[in-house]
């Protein structure tokens, strides 16, 4: 956790309304990426991102110190949308829905995707990765889109450590076989349309 994240924390578990809100304001982004990743409309997981962040407030005192904000609220945010699915009796661990598609950044550090070749790439990732089982994409989205660790994913999966690294392991032992077939096509598309 940065240092600042610990104290905007710390100061608002001694009640400071100013600091909840950089955090919220700092993580909203995060959080909402996160959540429609359950393929949620949107206004639901707006509703449990606020939800969260009330009972954050409400409950402050009994809110333990944490090693990482971003963890801490990544998770309480997944328990938030579980609860709602459960409402829904649309919950089965195994057939949990999840979103393949890739972040849809568009701030001044992210370049834009205008070639051709780059979105046939970008549609072959998605396509990979929806062959994968739930669990395995959302494994590596935590991993490698949130950078979160094994233990804190396997925390917020509610899995051991091992069913994480396995998880990680067997979605990029498939994605490195497709890999290979997939990179080799859209180079020869590529080559053919520049050099033609």
């Amino acid at each position: 956790m940065t240092s600042d994240d610990h104290l905007l924390w710390q100061l608002y578990r001694e009640g400071n309304k100013k600091a909840l809100g950089r955090l919220a304001e700092r993580y909203y982004r995060t959080l909402k990426h996160y959540g429609l990743k359950f393929m949620v409309d949107e206004d639901v997981v707006e509703d449990c991102i606020q939800e969260l962040f009330l009972q954050l407030w409400q409950n402050r005192l009994q809110i333990n110190e944490t090693e990482s904000v971003k963890h801490y609220l990544l998770k309480a945010l997944r328990h938030h949308v579980m609860q709602y699915l459960r409402s829904l009796k649309r919950l089965n661990q195994e057939d949990l829905d999840w979103d393949n598609s890739i972040a849809d950044e568009t701030d001044s550090e992210t370049l834009l995707i205008q070639r051709e070749s780059l979105t046939l790439l970008v549609n072959t990732i998605q396509t990979q990765l929806a062959t994968l089982p739930s669990r395995e994409r959302e494994a590596l989205y935590l991993r490698f889109y949130e950078d979160l660790s094994i233990p804190e994913i396997a925390e917020m999966m509610n899995v051991n450590r091992q069913s994480v690294s396995n998880f990680l392991q067997k979605a990029l032992n498939k994605l490195r076989n497709q890999w290979l077939v997939h990179t080799f096509l859209i180079s020869c598309i590529f080559f053919q349309k520049n050099f033609l």
